[in-house]
């Protein structure tokens, strides 16, 4: 062990840790030096360029930045001597000399002012530049004004070496050098993906959140108060903060969670606005008789009293209940069914998925999960006994080789993407697995871009040359595997060579990347939708599972499996029960100890069949077995495939009670809609993808009548004749924790006081697991199981009629449905409009222009957007975003399912491309 460094600063003796710079170990004593390069925030290394934090350091002709010198064993440093005060304050001064004045400064509160302010430099005696920058406002976010840049850097670090982006550059030479964009691009037309990274970076206000800038580009109205809590999008869990001003966010800044170092992309940083929409729903509504459910979709979201009338909140619970419990009571508790969300909190899940089971007496109770990674899920629990990602992702920074396969982080999950782009620099070797190209792409050393739907071909190929070729590790699946002869037998007749005509890598390829996961110390697999929409989508993730099983790749640092969870609370929803199949922590219900121990803790029975799933409920909605139905933040009239099917089921149910922030395509065809509280509004528990249980704080008052969510679920469950009394979260999270071995160690005033604690946590002084399975497994071997797997093509393949494959995704600027994000200002401004990207061959052959309007069909329907070149996409594949309700892709999707996770085939059906002016196809 390097031994620490022993020196004298300011007189006293002190030590330095092996990498420490003078400028750390004088913070960590309590020592003030001035910085504006410099940033102590993870991942920013230091720069030396500014010359703000210069010591001296006796012996030594010249000063040192303190930010980049490590002191030497004796060396005597002194931080506030006069030589050390007087450059410092000069530096100030020529920087000053070219900053507008502090009356007229963008951000008169930044950090350089307000060391300026310290070291009482107020202005400058040294000539100011001739011509200034003139100020950018091409970006609907972030106002550029580079009169007061100083080139400190920080924001070229922010974006090439945090966020790797490498959008933002210095270029000229001397005194005409100068911040750029691209090629010298205004901000708004560049790559800029608006991570707002250099914004948070920026120690002067040259960047900035541009809504806390008036249209002169000086300060706006500033926030009065500030709130820690959490980003309602993806399931990375960001921690961040809320700037609040009378009972509005102005702006928001990251924090340094452990998921996201004070990172944050487009949506957490600058989607936050959707809360103060004039659509937000503010009183209960009932549907008005003359408002037949067929004509639901005309109704005005800015106006709903044309199809619903005002309620108190009395009378509307009145009805809601009352409408369930005598459908309930008439035909039974299965013709009852319930879709929560991922998007609540942990509380919200379980009292929901609580509610179904005991005051509707039904198991019928899903949530987005069943479009998102249910296949993943199914696999990972019949595989190793668990659901849950076996580590977290930014475990990748010990990985020397990560895999990406079906996934889009960049897109999907920006700040998880950034820890993976982090890790390639620092030298991991990456390979990208996916029938499109992607941002992660140009960072891979390897993009097998296979043919859609042959996953399953091309991961056995994998399977079989690591088998064939002796890379796998014999200890390990001796140790902790059964079933690997079943698997040897089966991917036998696997070879690369039959499987290159298939998915359209050459065999070659396909050995060098099963050779390169195999040969690593440690490497890590993290998957998408990509791998789970398909009716084959459990036998994706089965692969992916034997890879890892194989190659002892799970339980160490660095390792593991992680499909990457889509909405912020889609992992703590689905531990807290929200699935049909499973009481909460992954318990069976058709298993009689585990259901006689809820019934005992809930007073009540619970349904011992396993309920439906989100596409069976809407088949049985559709043939009238089930006729009511009561659904909390989903929009599967969105979301589902195959909306026409869809939307008629909706319209047939004979009670639907919905309970949202917007009225929504699914809350159009509601009987009654229950106002509820936005993610800003509540406080609350949530789990992110890696299994990391924060806390989400309440950072302004909900609008009208609008109320929290657990509020809600609980009076209709008093009118349903269930006694409960819990008077705020964390009542239910301690329920929670007596049910839910897994979190047992996790109480409400720990998260308080932590901010973050990992499950598994079985107790008050487990710090939690991080990485898991190193010993074992949760089954009842205590192995896990290879699940061999044969080619089974998609439900649907193009033919003569429908040549084109379609798949559905998301983009950057919008989550899932688009209702929150379609309504955040800054987000609708840079994608406004639907379309469908194709690739420069098939729009060429097809004579289509960018931004044409092309028609889209398939067997179940056809929509109309604009055309989009895109090169990442492969000939004979349309690929089409599913949040926009102009254009709903989910219109044409296919509803077959995976026979074992019951998901739908969203990544995949055939499909056609029209010209709009013709009749004929344009194929």
């Amino acid at each position: 062990m390097t031994e620490a460094i022993r020196f004298t600063l300011d007189g006293r003796e002190v030590e330095a840790a092996p990498g420490e710079t003078l400028w750390q170990v004088a913070r960590r004593g309590g020592t003030t030096v001035p910085h504006l390069c410099h940033k102590p925030a993870p991942g920013y290394r230091p720069d030396g360029n500014c010359r703000a934090c210069m010591v001296e350091i006796e012996g030594e002709r010249t000063l040192a930045a303190s930010c980049i010198r490590k002191p030497a064993p004796g060396m005597k440093v002194t931080t506030a001597s006069d030589r050390a005060r007087h450059a410092r304050r000069t530096i100030f001064e020529l920087l000053l000399a070219d900053q507008p004045a502090r009356d007229q400064a963008h951000d008169p509160a930044s950090a350089f002012w307000r060391w300026a302010e310290a070291m009482d430099v107020a202005d400058s005696r040294f000539p100011k530049r001739a011509a200034r920058p003139k100020p950018d406002s091409s970006h609907p976010a972030i106002a550029v004004n580079l009169d007061a840049c100083i080139q400190c850097n920080l924001c070229v670090r922010a974006c090439r070496e945090v966020q790797v982006n490498d959008v933002i550059g210095l270029a000229g030479r001397g005194h005409e050098s100068e911040i750029v964009f691209d090629f010298g691009d205004p901000m708004g037309d560049s790559t800029c993906v608006a991570c707002g990274e250099c914004v948070q970076a920026c120690p002067t206000g040259a960047l900035m959140p541009a809504s806390l800038l008036n249209e002169a580009g000086l300060p706006g109205k500033q926030p009065e108060r500030e709130v820690d809590s959490l980003c309602p999008y993806c399931g990375v869990g960001c921690q961040l903060t809320f700037q609040v001003s009378d009972n509005r966010i102005l702006a928001v800044k990251g924090r340094d969670g452990p998921a996201n170092h004070n990172r944050l992309c487009v949506k957490g940083r600058y989607g936050f606005d959707y809360v103060h929409s004039k659509e937000r729903l503010t009183k209960p509504l009932i549907r008005r008789t003359d408002a037949p459910k067929e004509r639901s979709l005309e109704v005005d979201p800015a106006n709903p009293l044309t199809h619903f009338r005002e309620a108190s909140w009395e009378d509307a619970l009145e009805v809601a209940a009352a409408g369930l419990a005598r459908i309930r009571e008439t035909t039974g508790p299965d013709a009852l069914a319930g879709f929560g969300s991922a998007k609540g909190s942990n509380e919200e899940a379980y009292l929901f998925q609580k509610l179904v089971r005991t005051g509707f007496g039904t198991n019928n109770i899903d949530h987005c999960t069943r479009l998102c990674h249910a296949s993943s899920v199914a696999a990972l629990i019949e595989g190793i006994g668990s659901g849950a990602v076996t580590a977290p992702f930014y475990e990748c920074e010990n990985s020397d080789v990560i895999i990406v396969i079906g996934a889009t982080p960049t897109v999907n999950h920006p700040v998880a993407a950034t820890f993976i782009k982090n890790a390639v620099k620092r030298g991991a070797t990456l390979i990208v697995i996916d029938p499109r190209g992607q941002g992660l792409t140009r960072h891979a050393h390897l993009h097998l871009q296979f043919r859609g739907g042959t996953d399953v071909a091309l991961l056995n190929a994998m399977i079989h040359t690591i088998i064939a070729e002796g890379l796998s590790d014999p200890d390990y699946i001796a140790r902790f595997t059964q079933d690997f002869d079943a698997l040897k037998a089966r991917v036998a007749d696997y070879s690369p060579e039959k499987m290159a005509p298939l998915c359209g890598i050459p065999a070659e390829v396909l050995r060098r990347a099963a050779r390169l996961y195999a040969s690593a110390k440690a490497a890590m697999i993290f998957w998408g939708m990509g791998i789970s929409q398909h009716t084959h989508g459990t036998d994706n993730a089965r692969c992916l599972i034997a890879l890892a099983l194989l190659t002892g790749n799970i339980g160490k640092p660095g390792a593991g499996l992680h499909p990457l969870r889509g909405q912020n609370n889609v992992q703590g929803a689905s531990d807290a029960g929200l699935i049909p199949m499973f009481l909460p922590d992954y318990r069976s219900v058709d298993d009689n100890a585990v259901r006689a121990l809820f019934e005992a803790a809930w007073g009540r029975p619970i349904d011992p069949q396993k309920g439906l799933t989100v596409v069976e409920i809407m088949d049985a909605a559709h043939r009238g077995a089930i006729r009511g139905m009561y659904i909390m933040g989903e929009n599967p009239a969105m979301s589902d495939p195959d909306q026409t099917h869809v939307r008629q089921a909706l319209a047939t149910l004979d009670h639907l009670v919905v309970q949202e922030i917007f009225l929504t395509e699914t809350a159009a065809f509601a009987d009654v809609i229950l106002p509820a509280t936005s993610f800003l509004e509540k406080d609350g528990s949530f789990t992110n993808t890696n299994r990391q249980v924060q806390i989400g704080r309440q950072a302004i008052e909900p609008p009208g009548e609008a109320r929290q969510d657990w509020w809600i679920i609980q009076e209709l469950a008093r009118r349903l004749g269930l006694d409960w009394a819990y008077a705020h979260p964390r009542d239910a999270f301690e329920e929670m924790r007596q049910l839910m071995p897994s979190i047992r160690g996790i109480s409400w005033q720990r998260l308080e006081r932590e901010g973050s604690v990992t499950y598994p946590c079985e107790a008050a002084d487990d710090p939690g697991q991080e990485v898991i399975f190193g010993d074992g497994f949760p089954t009842a071997s205590g192995r896990a199981r290879f699940v061999p797997t044969d080619i089974r093509p998609p439900d649907e393949l193009p033919d003569g009629d429908y040549p084109f494959i379609l798949t559905t995704g998301r983009i950057l600027e919008h989550w899932h449905t688009g209702a929150m994000t379609r309504r955040a200002t800054v987000l609708d401004a840079i994608e406004p409009e639907p379309f469908c990207h194709l690739s420069p061959d098939d729009m060429g052959k097809a004579g289509i222009l960018p931004g044409e309007t092309i028609r889209v069909r398939t067997r179940r329907g056809a929509i109309e957007l604009k055309a989009r070149l895109d090169r990442d996409v492969s000939s004979g594949t349309l690929f089409i975003p599913f949040c926009y309700a102009e254009a709903a892709a989910n219109f044409l999707t296919n509803p077959a399912l995976d026979p074992d996770g019951k998901i739908p085939e969203l990544k995949f059906c055939a499909a056609r491309l029209e010209r709009t002016n013709e009749a004929a196809p344009a194929t």
